[in-house]
């Protein structure tokens, strides 16, 4: 028996549009808000610099804490973030000694590209380039002395990648590089600069509306 050719064309219409309709949907797309949360962890490079003349070692420590970014799609493959966490503590070691701790507040504003922006990609990486503003306060040595860390502005890179598992919900993974550096006094006395330079690292889910 011959078969009707229009039930088919029919079918095949309406598979190919909810193809393209949950392709679409599925897409990051201009105008789109993007959350992502998750372990933040800085860990600092490993030579710091020294103090009091070159004559103290400095080695700041990591930390790990809940961090969190909101995004906004200014075009289908750009957009801009801005990332934010609870406060990060790090312990300070002066010639191999704990004797100073700091707490540290890391707002990055970036720009960000998508290269497969506008597409149905379960996996959406991106790149972005900005700016890092870091404050420090509640600094403690051991002792009677006061030791104060000046705030740091500097440039920053990222890396990440969203794994979508339905329309609004992913995971994220991503790792930020952040130039940092902080000039030190103790007493009101300049002793010299820390530069602590972290690679920032973040694992946890991201949602997209």
């Amino acid at each position: 028996m011959r078969k009707h050719p229009l039930p088919i064309l029919l079918t095949a219409g309406l598979a190919a549009t909810t193809f393209i309709a949950s392709s679409q949907a599925l897409a990051y797309s201009e105008g789109d808000f993007i959350t992502r949360v998750g372990v933040a962890h800085v860990d600092p490079k490993s030579n710091n610099g020294s103090l009091a003349g070159d004559t103290i070692d400095v080695d700041v420590r990591s930390d790990t804490n809940l961090g969190f970014t909101l995004g906004y799609l200014l075009h289908d493959n750009f957009g801009v973030e801005l990332l934010a966490a609870l406060p990060f503590k790090h312990d300070i070691r002066l010639d191999g000694a704990d004797v100073a701790s700091t707490k540290h507040l890391p707002p990055t504003l970036t720009v960000q590209y998508y290269p497969l922006g506008g597409t149905g990609s379960q996996i959406q990486p991106y790149a972005g380039i900005g700016l890092n503003y870091t404050t420090f306060f509640s600094e403690k040595i051991d002792g009677s002395a006061e030791l104060d860390l000046s705030s740091s502005w500097g440039a920053a890179g990222q890396l990440g990648v969203d794994v979508r598992l339905d329309d609004n919900w992913g995971l994220n993974a991503a790792a930020w590089y952040i130039d940092i550096d902080t000039d030190a006094s103790l007493n009101g006395t300049d002793i010299g600069k820390v530069s602590i330079d972290p690679w920032g690292f973040m694992a946890g889910i991201s949602y997209r509306f």
